[in-house]
């Protein structure tokens, strides 16, 4: 009688399972060791027990530089296969966005009247009907924006009068009263000089009795000086 297909499952029975476990371990490194010598090939086998031990073997030196291999080669060409699809998409992108400029400057060429000659008749319409849409749009936004404008303006016209008020009220509280300098002249006292002699000379009067320093002859001469003066004060020009 031949033996019967073995059902691959899990192993309930803890000993069991662990006797198990390190027979086929053994079977596999064995395995693994005897396909390095007689293919000549490059292996490395890890092996993690339900424990966390691990049982490892590597034909090579370092399984570090077996693994960095690993890397390039099998993350290499899957970078390779993402950098071609990535390169793929990029040129749809560009090939999709270079159209939709095309159709764009187009569009700005019909607008301004350019390349009509194969437009029908409801296509012109058509266009005109999109510019006179696009006029009131404008304009709308043109009045808009003036009325803004218009209304910072008077806001700022209503902030300076109200700033100029303010300040005449506090110039007329703190400033003195003008009205009596305004109205009433300046009373300031003044007195008429009595009018000088209209002569150049004033007779001087000497006391009779005082002969110290008078001379008679003096005052003579002054006394015929005065006497000889014009009606209008000045000395005859024998005089001068």
């Amino acid at each position: 009688m031949g033996r019967g297909k073995v059902v691959l499952k899990r192993i309930e029975n803890t000993i069991n399972r662990q006797v198990t476990f390190a027979k086929r371990r053994n079977g596999l490194l064995k395995k693994a060791y005897e396909l390095c010598i007689l293919c000549d090939a490059e292996v490395a086998l890890i092996i993690f027990s339900n424990r966390g031990k691990i049982y490892e073997f590597c034909s090579s030196s370092s399984m570090a530089k077996t693994i960095e291999k690993y890397q390039r080669c099998s993350y290499g060409a899957m970078e390779g296969s993402q950098n071609s699809k990535q390169t793929q998409s990029s040129y749809e992108e560009y090939v999709r966005l270079k159209t939709k400029v095309e159709v764009l400057q187009q569009y700005q060429r019909n607008l301004l009247g350019e390349d009509l000659g194969h437009f029908s008749t409801k296509e012109l319409e058509q266009l005109e009907n999109q510019v006179d849409e696009s006029l009131k749009q404008i304009r709308s936004t043109k009045t808009q924006f003036m009325l803004d404008q218009l209304s910072e303006l008077q806001r700022k016209e209503q902030i300076m009068l109200e700033t100029n008020e303010a300040l005449r009220s506090k110039l007329s509280e703190g400033a003195p009263s003008l009205s009596s300098w305004e109205v009433e002249p300046c009373n300031v006292p003044y007195s008429r000089q009595p009018p000088q002699s209209e002569g150049f000379f004033v007779p001087l009067e000497c006391n009779s009795t005082l002969q110290m320093g008078c001379n008679p002859v003096a005052l003579n001469e002054m006394n015929v000086a005065a006497s000889a003066q014009t009606g209008n004060g000045l000395f005859p020009g024998w005089m001068l």
